[in-house]
């Protein structure tokens, strides 16, 4: 121990802490803190990993001028979508305001019925029955919609082999974004390859977007207005990076809310009772979910944000750009700070039984004002809070509903753990989950 920060060097020095964190580092990161206090470093390819486990320092992590989101980021996102140091930082720091500009409240209303449109295209495309993953079935149906919506409709897959390549290159992408990441793509050929392919895929949104640009800037994709922003030759860098932060957090947790909701018949039978009472006029056919409809299903909404407290990334990092004092140690200038949501999420004193799955505890949450519970760190903080927020619970919420209004589905298989593999994202699920679906 010294008077600058903790060292944790695991049992080989320097590779040893790479090696155990990297085995598992969700359970690394609370084995860490159990053994050496709330703050400590990880010594782990080369770099400094510093974590901050008390809720008295998450303020000064997403506000502290000491800190910065940008040189935290920077060089993953060179490796994970080949953006050049110069046009990042260029262009990364406009892109939070234009994306939270664009999905922001005000302009959802335009989003939200063409979204609910495609919601029950794809959700018909299931059948009357069958049965199959429950990750798969979400996947399918959500990632060709939610690209219509954001990207516009010529941009979605086609069709189902379109979407079937989609969906593979893209799984692919996904599972391998932490590596990717993190490791030169000569190590993952794979990934590299799906990423190249996503590139290309871009590229091409890019000239049918711009051919079929709407004249009127309220009727323009988001796809349209990123590219009106990043004038170099990066474009479609950008747009895979769009690309991935619409997809990969947004529809695990559907999957994890659905799931959660299915495991428990309490849970089911109150949210049911919700979504028939506002739905009641409508059929199972063309169902229209609309604003007024979701904001007669708080507990459907509650059960969301359980899942995104018990399902929130392992780790979010900033770069400490100027000395930093916390619990009494001063953090040098050069480490990367890191705070774990997940862990977080789990402090009993903020979060009662706080493995339990209880939606009821989010009753309390003011969302007139959009203010979350205490302890919630979900979406980040600061200026660097998930631009996409309040889109992304709006597609959940809407999905979720129209998904359970239209079929009646049952577990094959008990919910999965989440992997304790993974730091960057929602939590993904260790195994499958096979549920049966019937139409209603």
């Amino acid at each position: 121990m010294t008077q600058e920060t903790l060292n944790e060097r695991g049992w080989i020095p320097w590779f040893g802490a790479a090696f155990e964190f990297g085995k598992a580092p969700l359970h690394f990161i609370a084995q860490a803190r159990e053994q050496y206090g709330p703050v400590f470093t990880v010594f782990a390819a080369g770099k400094r990993l510093t974590f901050v486990t008390q809720h008295e320092d998450f303020r000064t992590f997403f506000t502290s001028k000491g800190v910065d989101f940008e040189q935290a980021v920077q060089e993953p996102v060179r490796n994970a979508a080949s953006i050049s140091k110069k046009s990042f930082y260029r262009y990364h720091p406009a892109c939070n305001p234009l994306i939270k500009g664009r999905l922001s409240h005000n302009n959802l209303a335009l989003l939200s019925a063409p979204l609910c449109e495609e919601f029950n295209h794809h959700l018909e495309l299931l059948g009357t029955e069958g049965s199959g993953d429950l990750s798969d079935l979400v996947r399918s149906a959500m990632y060709p919609a939610v690209m219509s919506n954001l990207l516009g409709k010529v941009n979605s897959p086609d069709g189902p082999a379109a979407t079937r390549l989609f969906l593979d290159a893209f799984r692919v992408y996904d599972e391998g974004f932490e590596y990717g990441s993190q490791l030169p793509a000569v190590f993952l050929r794979k990934w590299a390859k799906s990423k190249r392919w996503l590139l290309s895929l871009l590229s091409d949104m890019i000239s049918r977007a711009e051919s079929s640009k709407p004249a009127e800037p309220g009727a323009q994709t988001l796809l349209h207005h990123l590219i009106a922003l990043i004038k170099d030759e990066f474009q479609p860098n950008y747009g895979v990076l769009m690309l991935w932060a619409s997809l990969a957090n947004a529809i695990p947790i559907t999957f994890w809310a659905i799931a959660f909701i299915l495991a428990s018949p309490a849970v089911y039978r109150t949210a049911m009772e919700q979504i028939v009472a506002a739905l009641k006029d409508q059929g199972t056919g063309r169902t229209c979910v609309s604003a007024d409809h979701l904001s007669r299903m708080p507990y459907v909404k509650w059960c969301i944000m359980e899942a995104i407290r018990l399902r929130s990334p392992g780790a979010i990092a900033r770069r400490v750009v100027q000395p930093l004092r916390m619990q009494g140690y001063v953090i040098p200038q050069g480490d990367l700070l890191m705070l774990s949501p997940y862990w977080a999420h789990r402090n009993p004193r903020f979060f009662p039984d706080p493995e339990e799955f209880r939606p009821e505890r989010w009753e309390t949450a003011d969302w007139e004002k959009n203010v979350f519970l205490e302890g919630f760190v979900a979406f980040g903080g600061g200026r660097n809070q998930c631009p996409g927020r309040w889109y992304a619970l709006m597609e959940i919420h809407m999905f979720v509903s129209l998904i359970l209004f239209k079929y009646e589905l049952s577990l094959l298989d008990a919910p999965p753990t989440p992997s304790p593999l993974h730091l960057v994202g929602t939590q993904q699920p260790s195994g499958p989950c096979s549920v049966k679906y019937a139409h209603r």
